[in-house]
């Protein structure tokens, strides 16, 4: 890889880790280790190509276009929680991960599903996320710092939030927001 492959490269990375979090390779990776996928089954659930899998994991492609994808991928973020702290079984997820890839964005999941995930309580980094992907469904990262910018002499609290969930990573906005409860 020559030296402008690396810099597009590096910048498609970080503008994931302003969009997403984190750059979508280490958190494609994660689920495949959390949920027991290997990427053709991640690609599949998802509704992505394997190769479009593979660009945006490598860091050839900087974003998911579409809508119902990024939710796919915030479904399973939250399955993953789910499975980890044994709230949901290997067989259930199993389920869930089928009716995640029949889900076309915004549509319900069958009862089972919210049974399961009303009843769990909700964890500081899944409502966290949450923040993060309503914010970043609005706006770039850089239009978001701009707005913080733009309040802070007058609602410097407000530009703090817009920046910390906005344009900051997960673990900065998970501090954040356990500083301010109560």
């Amino acid at each position: 890889m020559d030296a402008a492959q690396q810099e597009a490269t590096a910048r498609a990375r970080e503008l994931q880790r302003n969009w997403y979090g984190e750059p979508l390779g280490t958190l494609f990776r994660r689920l495949i280790d959390d949920l027991g996928l290997n990427q053709a089954r991640l690609a599949g659930v998802l509704g992505l190509s394997a190769p479009m899998l593979s660009q945006l994991m490598s860091g050839q492609r900087a974003k998911i276009g579409n809508p119902a994808v990024v939710q796919r991928v915030q479904l399973l973020q939250e399955l993953a929680v789910q499975v980890a702290d044994g709230s949901v079984s290997a067989a259930e997820a199993t389920e869930r991960m089928e009716e995640i890839k029949r889900s076309q964005g915004g549509a319900v999941l069958s009862n089972t599903t919210q049974n399961v995930t009303s009843s769990s309580a909700p964890t500081v980094k899944r409502v966290v996320r949450e923040i993060q992907s309503l914010l970043r469904s609005v706006a770039a990262a850089s239009d978001i710092i701009e707005a913080a910018d733009s309040l802070a002499p007058t609602h410097p609290e407000l530009a703090e939030f817009l920046r910390v969930y906005g344009a900051g990573r997960t673990a900065d906005a998970v501090a954040h927001y356990q500083a301010h409860q109560s």
